[in-house]
């Protein structure tokens, strides 16, 4: 994954050979989370994208491959606990079973993949305007070995309503805020790096030199520099454009 401090200090190394001036830790860390989730949300897209070209067999250069392997970063699996009052199950700040985080600690949900109940996959959830026929007509009425379910404003509801437990869930995992937190030199009032506290980008590290770019399109934004503006914007789209060529 990319460092947030390598990444903050770089940003601030090409602002200032120029002298055109500083990016605070609180402006960093506003467009650094903006410009994860740009990179991150591009990758469904560009993955469609990548689908439809001729497929490319080099073991490095498979850009299908190389997207997914992106994507590994954020995909999660979770069992979701019943809510007894509400007759469903939540799909909000659920616990994490395995990732490349720490076991224990809680997701948001950006993109739901597949549901099982007692791992076996239910295939594709029910429509609303499908879910009263589906379950008057004998022949697609909802059994416990056969259940179907309805998703809906990040709530699974299951059929039959018997079913209470036993809902895990493969999903991918929305990128944390990303954080470069420090603590103030009482002498000189500068900025201490705190890697202990801090959330490092969530990105694969060959993402490093678009975060840079994009973070000092911003960077020019705020400091009102149209030139850093225009580089960076163009170095961006000139990258982009050569990956999905």
């Amino acid at each position: 994954m990319v460092n947030v401090d390598t990444v903050y200090q770089t940003v601030l190394l090409i602002l200032n050979q120029q002298q055109r001036g500083y990016m605070t830790p609180d402006e960093f860390n506003k467009a650094a989370t903006q410009v994860q989730l740009t990179i991150f949300e591009a990758y469904a897209s560009d993955l469609n994208q990548q689908y439809r070209l001729p497929s490319n067999d080099t073991e490095y250069a498979d850009r299908v491959k190389n997207i997914e392997q992106k994507l590994q970063h954020f995909q999660r699996t979770a069992n979701i606990p019943y809510d007894a009052v509400a007759n469903n199950f939540p799909l909000l700040d659920f616990a994490v079973l395995d990732a490349p985080v720490v076991v224990g600690t809680t997701d948001t949900l950006y993109r739901l993949g597949s549901v099982f109940y007692r791992d076996y996959d239910l295939g594709q959830y029910t429509q609303r305007n499908e879910l009263r026929q589906l379950i008057l007509s004998p022949l697609t009425q909802p059994t416990e070995k056969f259940p179907i379910y309805l998703y809906e404003n990040d709530v699974l509801e299951l059929y039959p309503q018997s079913i209470q437990s036993g809902i895990s869930i493969s999903y991918l995992a929305k990128p944390n805020n990303v954080l470069w937190d420090s603590t103030t030199d009482p002498v000189t009032g500068a900025y201490i790096y705190e890697p202990g506290t801090s959330i490092q980008f969530g990105l694969d590290v060959t993402e490093q030199d678009e975060i840079i770019l994009r973070i000092l399109a911003y960077a020019g934004v705020i400091i009102q520099d149209p030139s850093i503006v225009q580089i960076a914007t163009q170095a961006v789209s000139a990258q982009d454009s050569n990956e999905k060529q």
